[in-house]
């Protein structure tokens, strides 16, 4: 599995919780109290997605955060790389062992790797990650979660 950064993973849970209702002003603590997790690190991620804007900021009383993309267009990679330098620099050979054949064979796996992984975030827009989302919500059971999770409709972005 993938392991990314705690603030990849808090931006994800903004972007989509914004996306979720385009119109929606959600302040900070808001998205924090939703998932549990620290304001403190989540203020310091929504201003890294307002730099890229993908989020505006609203100002004033009663202000927070807006979604100001288009959830149909935005991928999650679009997300993900704003926070990961390299998203699968796990598969390395080290060293000298990269002058070998099998070293070079494994590297061209692991490169392999990072392509699909690469591919498969850019074929997967927050909108399709909504709709399952708003199917795993109403599903009652473990396994009514897993086939909603693997009916493979994650479909491209066009």
């Amino acid at each position: 599995m993938m392991k990314i950064q705690k603030s990849t993973t808090f931006a994800l849970f903004a972007v989509l919780e914004l996306a979720r209702d385009p119109e929606a002003q959600l302040a900070t603590g808001e998205i924090a109290d939703a998932y549990d997790i620290s304001v403190h690190h989540l203020a310091k991620v929504m201003r890294q997605l307002v730099r890229s804007g993908l989020i505006r900021s609203v100002r004033g009383a009663g202000g927070g955060y807006k979604f100001s993309a288009n959830p149909n267009r935005v991928t999650l990679y679009d997300v993900v790389a704003l926070f990961e330098d390299n998203l699968a620099s796990e598969f390395e050979v080290p060293g000298a062992s990269v002058g070998t054949g099998i070293g070079r064979a494994l590297q061209m796996v692991g490169d392999e790797i990072e392509d699909l992984t690469q591919a498969t975030l850019q074929s997967i827009t927050l909108a399709t990650l909504l709709r399952h989302a708003a199917r795993a919500e109403a599903a009652t059971t473990a396994s009514d979660i897993k086939e909603i999770l693997t009916e493979g409709d994650l479909e491209p972005l066009t």
